[in-house]
């Protein structure tokens, strides 16, 4: 029997700011990776539902500087295009605390395969821009920015330029199009054309990417304008809703259309999952870089950071688009497109790390010259040197994390890792940024070796619990649920031994730990702030969804 509905979020865990084409009967989508690296992870599709990850454009440290990047900085809202045989990914890279930007493009034939070096679009001021093909193929640059007189805080105009084909460079010039005092639009972002029945529609994001976070649309009779905003914007948005709500979903937005070969038209945009915990003092938790203090979300936290949702989309009477379920809004189940069911294999549970090569799932704090990691002098491991930098420090230290993408799972790991002095440490992290975290490691102190569990909380660790344990082979255990995270350790892998019930995971909620990412875990590995020729191995690791 055919199901009709599907469950959103399609892509679960921090993969926001979904862009989304069509070539043929395929679908590819780009999202948000900031400074984890590799980034641009880059998804296929057959039936808009079932996604797999099929690469990462940016793959080579050679492609893009990350100089001095937080962990929010980086690469930020993509836009996927594509066009007579070639794949092109448009994107902003912020760093150095905002205050080194680009925009830049990068092309690619197989998007599955390598992509190209960044080419720096000079001029190209703005953030999370797009691509536009008219009909006579020239190229269209689409972006964001502030204008000079500025009629209120967040005021932003939407511009054109034409790009030459070769170069992508700005040629011509700048075609303003859309002032955001028409409408008084907040934060406007991510502009989007789309060419349907004779007209060009001019999506944005507004409101900010958190509680009015919403998407908004307006239309021409020519790409250049004037645009006339929809009377009923915005077209998406959950922000007339508490964040915690029935729905489950909240601070939807910044969306990108698609047409299926049907003729069925879905957006996909950016979600959250909240659960309910209230913080009485978010100002504790500071310096705050990019979320302001929380006011009406104070009692909805998130760890899995914005997820990847879908709507079905349909052209009114009016000919302006709207959400087309029983509510207007974006819900967990919604009606599936009338396209084949095609579920790639699913991922495995475990890695067992017999690759020569890591999964694509595997990513790292910013990308380095020289690897801390190898899978070929013990086969079989995972191999991790012991860096001279600590998960609190802004440098990159040796770890490789994944995606936490539910709120009732068990990770865990089988490592084996002797510490020589004190300061060498390796085991488990789960971590939103360097000043967020909880790591589970395998220690010395006063001369024996312990399973010793920290929390990190404004860069600060706070021993939280202990186990003694011997030498050889440890197994280290999270099991997590809604703000709740339980730790534990074993000689054997069916010797879990508690070392901490019930650790408070609200500090890596989003909002507490500051930010626009999720929730990583993984393995991690260090000696202090000392040099190291120590190592550590990693048979195998596991990731697995616990059931209600």
């Amino acid at each position: 029997m055919k199901n009709d509905t599907f469950r959103n979020p399609i892509i679960k865990g921090g993969y926001p700011d979904p862009s989304v084409c069509r070539v043929g009967d395929d679908y590819y989508m780009v999202t948000s990776s900031f400074s984890y690296f590799p980034g641009l992870p880059v998804f296929k599709s057959r039936d808009l539902v079932h996604w797999e990850q099929i690469g990462n454009a940016i793959s080579r440290p050679s492609q893009l500087d990350y100089r001095n990047c937080d962990s929010s900085e980086g690469l930020w809202a993509a836009t996927i295009r594509y066009h007579k045989g070639m794949f092109y990914i448009v994107n902003t890279l912020d760093v150095q605390g905002r205050t080194y930007r680009y925009n830049f493009i990068l092309t690619s034939k197989d998007p599955a395969g390598e992509w190209s070096d960044a080419v720096i679009i000079k001029g190209a001021d703005g953030i999370d821009p797009s691509l536009y093909f008219d009909e006579e193929g020239r190229i269209w640059y689409c972006g964001n920015m502030i204008p000079e007189d500025l009629k209120y805080p967040t005021h932003k105009m939407i511009y054109l330029c034409e790009l030459d084909r070769n170069t992508f460079q700005f040629i011509g010039r700048r075609h303003i199009i859309y002032d955001g005092n028409v409408d008084h639009s907040l934060f406007m972002e991510a502009p989007h054309i789309y060419h349907v029945q004779g007209m060009y529609y001019l999506m944005t994001a507004c409101g900010g990417t958190q509680t009015n976070h919403c998407v908004n649309i307006c239309r021409s009779k020519s790409l250049f304008g004037p645009y006339e905003p929809c009377p009923r914007n915005p077209i998406v948005t959950n922000r007339g809703l508490r964040l915690i709500n029935d729905l489950g979903v909240a601070v939807t937005g910044h969306g990108d259309l698609v047409q299926t070969q049907e003729g069925e038209w879905y957006m996909l945009l950016l979600g959250i999952r909240p659960y309910e915990q209230e913080i009485d003092d978010y100002e504790r938790y500071q310096p705050r870089k990019w979320i302001r203090t929380p006011d009406r979300n104070r009692n909805a936290q998130f760890n899995l950071g914005r997820e990847v949702f879908m709507v079905p989309i349909a052209w009114d009477y009016d000919g302006w688009p709207l959400v087309d379920n029983h509510n207007g809004m974006v819900n967990l189940e919604e009606r599936r497109p009338g396209l084949s069911y095609n579920r790639p294999p699913l991922h495995s549970r475990v890695d067992n790390f017999e690759d020569e090569s890591l999964d694509m799932i595997w990513c790292m704090r910013r990308p380095v010259q020289t690897p801390f990691h190898d899978l070929t002098q013990r086969p079989g491991y995972l191999r991790m040197e012991l860096l001279p930098v600590k998960l609190e420090d802004m440098e990159t230290p040796a770890m490789l994390v994944r995606r936490q993408q539910h709120y009732n799972f068990q990770a865990a790991l089988a490592m084996e890792f002797e510490p020589l002095r004190d300061g060498e440490e390796a085991g488990m992290v789960l971590t939103q940024n360097e000043r967020f975290s909880f790591l589970l490691v395998k220690e010395i102190h006063r001369g024996k070796p312990r399973i010793s569990c920290y929390r990190v909380v404004n860069g600060t660790r706070e021993l939280i619990g202990c186990s003694e344990i011997g030498s050889g082979r440890v197994y280290l255990f999270v099991e997590g649920s809604e703000g709740r995270y339980d730790f534990y350790c074993g000689s054997k892998e069916r010797d879990k031994r508690v070392v901490v019930l019930g650790a408070d995971g609200s500090i890596l909620s989003t909002l507490v730990a500051d930010g626009y990412v999720g929730t990583y875990l993984g393995m991690y590995a260090s000696s202090g702030h000392e040099k190291s020729k120590n190592h550590a191995d990693f048979d195998w690791f596991r990731y697995e969804i616990i059931e209600d």
